[in-house]
């Protein structure tokens, strides 16, 4: 004989043991929403749109050396009381050289200022001398 569950009484017996039929999609805490163009995966529509931007830029020659995701070691790996921590390191999303001012420039696509960027982009300008750009 075949034991036939209503779905309250499987979703009870999913809840008794822990575990779940399907695990739902983490939505993401700033509700941006992840985006791909030309290949290429960017955290949010914003930083994609300034991606277009900086292209057409780019193309009208106007800036050089386009690169985005770059990383920057802020402070290296330390141990602190037998506890190695690692490196912390801020990872700019566009960088790229402007012809017209002759400098390098850093930029970041923000929506939300949080803590943690606070403190890296006042780590970059004290450690390294390097201004950050919000857009």
């Amino acid at each position: 004989m075949t034991a036939i569950m209503t779905p309250k009484q499987e979703k009870k017996l999913f809840a008794q043991k822990g575990t779940t039929k399907a695990p739902k999609a983490k939505k993401s805490k700033y509700k941006n929403i992840r985006v791909q163009y030309n290949g290429k995966w960017f955290d949010s529509k914003k930083e994609m749109h300034r991606y277009q931007q900086l292209e057409l830029l780019q193309r009208a020659g106007k800036i050089k050396n386009l690169c985005c995701q770059v990383t920057y070691d802020l402070l290296p790996t330390t141990r602190i009381g037998g506890q190695t921590q690692r490196k912390t390191t801020y990872i700019a999303d566009f960088v790229y050289w402007d012809i017209e001012k002759d400098c390098e420039v850093i930029e970041d696509a923000k929506g939300a200022r949080t803590d943690v960027y606070k403190i890296k982009r006042k780590l970059m300008w004290e450690i390294l001398g390097k201004e950050v750009r919000e857009v």
